[in-house]
């Protein structure tokens, strides 16, 4: 299947509003007349400008490799470490597999709505048109800040990982790398989707070496040539490392390593044929949690001791993955390893940044950012979204004067709790989505993909874990001792998201109509939770065009016609690409 972007594909235009129910959509196939109904809370811009477009240029292919590149990365590879020296590896086994289920029952009523409405913006657009947009607004900015942050965090991350070889300035690390990542973001959606597509296959490969090696590590392939067993599950400590504050510490590590899937949705609004190709990608992420994360954490905890030196300290943090490598007794082994451990950073790097940039253009598009954010080139590509959301990298320099590992674990914790806002808020989306469909009689087969067995409970069990989740991990910054940087570190994207919300609602006081704006200017409150009963569900639902008809038929033709041999050959290639 061609990574190439197809001439006769829809454009991505900026959104338009007919009523005051439905902001924040942005279409790949259809677009209001600027003559048409504006919405008088969120304006939006013109749809006749080439230069305020993205384009769909992102295969399947990508959009697979996109997906496990969301799912393995930064967090996997360098944040189990430090989930392993917190709170031990019955811990991080546990706190991981329940993590991977809410992602994954997340994901798949994430996947609802994309492939409804294939749009920019994608779970802050959805919380937009189907909650509250005041709530969108401080959601989408808040995620904005996350990926930007991400981006930083990344970088330190590299920078940790190259000590692994030499203590060459970190700060060139760092700016070398900031670089190649905007150059390559700035270049067209294609050569952000062909890099994730090779990074990612490198991720998958290693990943798949890792469980075969840690498995012989553990039964005895090793310089001591000893059988480890479970034997670092009995040491002083274990399994569980500092009780219940330690537990709960891991949830925002967990959290912070399942980061990226829920972005997923973000590429929506550049995937060809998303009726099809999303709901695969959906389909196929339970077993890659299964398998990538679940037997690869099982493993650390097996073979890597809580108490081995520099898991998580103030200057440096070694990557579970090298040590076990480091165990098969072969330095290059461990090389090998540590270089796949850098080329992820950069995949989680370059996939912040591709994120990051979306989501501030989408709130362009929608008045809720300068509308300078929704310029772009002829490529499709948004360059001043890419820049500012780049610029907050800055932070990854910090790293110099505080030490990388202090900055790293702050940026953990940072976005693993901006990731849980985000599952969060998928839930509340999805719950007013199903609603919505529900009161105004539509049928469910008319939904292009429906996760049968999440309903009903699927919106209303991730909303409350999730919040659950968000309340009890800061538990260590406060017992049995409190610790200020660590607390803020854990709850202050909260009252943000509040002041945030609380100020949108202020400005843009929603419900407050001309004719009675003198016997409601006294109002201090003014509500604008989206009426489910009357929103718009027809509006920005894709519809397919020639090019994914043919596309699909000639994928079936390939499956299920010609010989035997070419048949499982096609779906093999399908299964594997």
């Amino acid at each position: 299947m061609s990574a190439g972007a197809n001439p006769s594909q829809p454009l991505l235009s900026p959104p338009h509003s007919r009523t005051s129910d439905n902001y924040g959509a942005i279409s790949g196939t259809q677009a209001l007349s600027p003559t048409e109904e504006q919405s008088d809370v969120l304006p939006a811009p013109p749809v006749d400008k080439d230069n305020e477009r993205l384009h769909r240029g992102l295969s399947a292919r990508q959009v697979q490799m996109i997906a496990i590149a969301g799912t393995i990365g930064t967090g996997l590879f360098l944040g189990t470490g430090s989930s392993l020296a917190t709170g031990g590896p019955a811990s991080m086994l546990i706190c991981y597999t329940v993590i991977g289920f809410i992602v994954y029952v997340t994901l798949l009523l994430l996947g609802e709505m994309a492939t409804q409405y294939p749009i920019a913006g994608s779970f802050g657009t959805y919380c937009t048109r189907f909650f509250s947009p005041s709530y969108g607004f401080a959601l989408a900015w808040n995620y904005w800040f996350n990926d930007s942050v991400s981006v930083a965090g990344d970088l330190v991350a590299a920078q940790l990982v190259m000590s692994y070889w030499t203590d060459w300035h970190p700060w060139a690390i760092g700016l070398i790398f900031w670089f190649f990542l905007v150059g390559v973001n700035a270049v067209h959606v294609r050569a952000y989707g062909e890099l994730e597509y090779w990074l990612a296959s490198l991720k998958v490969i290693a990943i798949i070496v890792f469980i075969i090696l840690g498995i012989l590590v553990n039964v005895g392939i090793n310089p001591e040539h000893r059988y480890i067993g479970s034997e670092y599950w009995r040491i002083p400590g274990a399994p569980f490392v500092g009780g219940f504050g330690g537990f709960a510490r891991v949830f925002v590590t967990a959290s912070f390593a399942y980061g990226g899937t829920e972005s997923l949705g973000i590429t929506a609004g550049e995937t060809k044929n998303p009726s099809k190709n999303m709901p695969r990608v959906v389909k196929f992420v339970f077993w890659r949690i299964l398998i990538f994360y679940v037997v690869s954490v099982l493993l650390i905890g097996l073979n890597v001791p809580y108490t081995y030196p520099d898991l998580s300290n103030r200057s440096a943090v070694t990557s579970p993955f090298t040590i076990v490598f480091q165990q098969v007794g072969s330095a290059g082994a461990a090389s090998f390893m540590n270089t796949v451990v850098f080329t992820s950073v950069l995949s989680a790097a370059n996939h912040a940044l591709f994120a990051g940039t979306r989501v501030l253009y989408g709130l362009s598009a929608v008045k809720q950012a300068p509308r300078l954010f929704s310029w772009t080139t002829k490529g499709g590509i948004p360059l001043p979204s890419l820049l500012a959301t780049s610029s907050i990298s800055i932070l990854c320099f910090g790293s110099s004067y505080i030490g990388n590992g202090v900055l790293w674990s702050w940026i953990q914790n940072l976005v693993g709790v901006s990731n849980q806002i985000a599952w969060f808020s998928i839930g509340l989306a999805s719950w007013r989505f199903r609603k919505a469909w529900v009161r105004q009689g539509r049928s469910l087969d008319d939904m292009k993909f429906r996760a049968a067995w999440t309903w009903p409970w699927g919106p209303a069990f991730v909303v409350i874990t999730v919040f659950c989740l968000i309340l009890i991990q800061g538990w260590s910054s406060f017992y049995p001792t409190f610790q200020p940087i660590d607390f803020v570190s854990y709850y202050i994207e909260i009252p943000v998201m509040i002041v945030m919300y609380i100020l949108w609602m202020l400005i843009k006081r929603p419900g407050l109509q001309a004719s009675t704006e003198t016997s409601q200017s006294k109002r201090l409150w003014y509500s604008d939770l989206v009426d489910v009963s009357t929103v718009d569900l027809s509006k920005d639902e894709y519809q397919d065009v020639e090019v994914d008809k043919t596309e699909d038929e000639t994928r079936q033709k390939r499956v299920t016609k010609g010989n035997l041999g070419a048949r499982m050959l096609w779906r093999f290639y399908y299964l594997v690409v």
